[in-house]
């Protein structure tokens, strides 16, 4: 039987689901070797999410304070930006990477229970 998954595209038998991909995960023999991966990546994406808009803000603020020269407001304007911007960058890159945890984690535990069950 033919089914189509959710990106259009059509598989023989059951369309695999993401818990799937994730026993894999699970059962990947380099995943004890690199168990800090994870963490390297999120330390990462934060880190990128704190300095970026930031430091971009302040120079594109200060560049436009003295353009147009209306100091310090433009400068605090975008600086305010800058911090909005990095908060919901932060807030999305740990809202995804808890999901993640949590899938990995139900991925673990079921496949425990399954290897007890047998």
């Amino acid at each position: 039987m033919v089914e189509r998954c959710p990106d259009k595209t059509e598989v023989d038998g059951p369309i695999p689901s993401t818990l799937t991909n994730l026993t894999t995960i699970v059962m990947d023999k380099n995943y004890k070797k690199n168990w800090w991966h994870p963490a390297v990546t999120v330390f990462s994406e934060i880190s990128t999410w704190i300095a970026f808009p930031v430091i971009l803000a302040l120079f594109a603020g200060k560049a436009l304070d003295n353009r147009y020269d209306t100091k310090p407001w433009i400068f605090l304007a975008f600086v305010f930006l800058g911090f909005l911007i990095s908060s919901v960058g932060i807030v999305k890159t740990v809202k995804r990477f808890t999901d993640k945890t949590k899938n990995l984690s139900a991925a673990r535990e079921n496949l425990s229970k399954d290897e007890t069950s047998k």
